[in-house]
């Protein structure tokens, strides 16, 4: 990287911090956790938690659930201290409290360590020990493996750095079960294959930002047709692998169905990228992405609800 480059970032860093707006509020401490991401963590570790074979005490479900919002929202802090250069570069990241100068960056680097070591201790003394260990797996693999390693050097950043947002139903499973079964795997692998598709119809709407920041993306790197292509070979992976929970017993034709046709719906807006990249068809991909990973969550729920009304 060039010293204008770095140059650039340190002028973008300071000119951020020295229009910040105040003190630091709340809702900016709630804005370091990346609530929206954090919705969908906790979404898909609740269902893992509610798909797994046991029981557990509501409190203690709830304690769990917590403490995986927690972690979630602790990686977010954590990465936003730590990429607060980039995001006062990027368009789409400017406003957030670091570089807004809303947050200080040590403020915030503490308020990520004591939040992960809380929901990992917590996790571990009210739940058990192994999801305590996956739990504080996922924010070491988030913090430094994807987002101080991959993200700035390689393409393959979002591919490999996905593991650890694929994680969530795992955790709720082993609080279930204290282990990990090829039941909770294949509900990682479906987001983990989710995951290049969805961020790269992001990244090829906002390319123009990830060049400016000096961010590996793919469409920098290999360009947008690679970058179309590489969407449209994922998603194709990814539907037969949505349907694992069926082919393994853990839910029924329901879901099955389901995943079916919202894996056919997901192809389509693939199809549509890959023939036009404008930024109303990449738009449309990575908000039906959103949909499509909650929608297939659902029907997991869904599908268990009504066969254990049957049975």
């Amino acid at each position: 990287m060039s010293d204008t480059s770095v140059n650039f970032r340190s002028s973008a860093v300071a000119s951020a911090a020295a229009v910040g707006q105040g003190p630091a509020t709340v809702g900016d401490f709630v804005a370091l956790l990346k609530p929206r991401v954090m919705s969908l963590v906790v979404f898909t570790g609740l269902v893992g938690l509610y798909l797994a074979p046991g029981t557990l005490h509501p409190v203690l479900s709830a304690v769990a659930i917590l403490c995986i919002a927690v972690g979630a929202g602790a990686s977010g802090a954590i990465n936003m201290w730590y990429d607060r250069d980039i995001d006062a570069i990027m368009t789409r990241t400017q406003n957030r409290p670091i570089p807004a100068g809303r947050v200080e960056p040590n403020e915030a680097l503490a308020f990520g360590v004591i939040l992960s070591a809380f929901s990992v201790v917590v996790m571990g003394l009210a739940v058990n020990w192994a999801a305590s260990v996956l739990l504080a797996f996922t924010i070491g693999f988030y913090v430094v493996i994807y987002t101080m390693w991959l993200k700035r050097r390689t393409p393959q950043n979002i591919v490999i750095g996905g593991a650890s947002g694929a994680l969530p139903p795992i955790i709720g499973w082993a609080a279930i079960t204290g282990d990990v079964s090829l039941e909770s795997v294949a509900l990682f692998a479906i987001i983990f294959m989710w995951t290049p598709p969805h961020f790269w119809a992001l990244s090829l709407y906002r390319d123009g930002d990830y060049q400016k920041a000096g961010v590996p993306m793919l469409p920098v790197v290999a360009g947008r047709r690679e970058t179309q292509r590489q969407i449209m070979f994922y998603s194709v992976a990814m539907v037969p692998v949505t349907l694992a929970p069926w082919y393994l017993g853990t839910v029924g034709v329901v879901y099955g169905a389901a995943a079916s046709v919202l894996g056919l719906l997901f192809l389509g807006h693939a199809f549509q990228v890959l023939r036009d990249d404008s930024a109303r068809n990449c738009k449309r991909m990575f908000g039906f992405s959103i949909l499509y990973l909650a929608l297939i969550f659902t029907m997991l729920v869904v599908d268990r609800a009504i066969l254990g009304g049957l049975s």
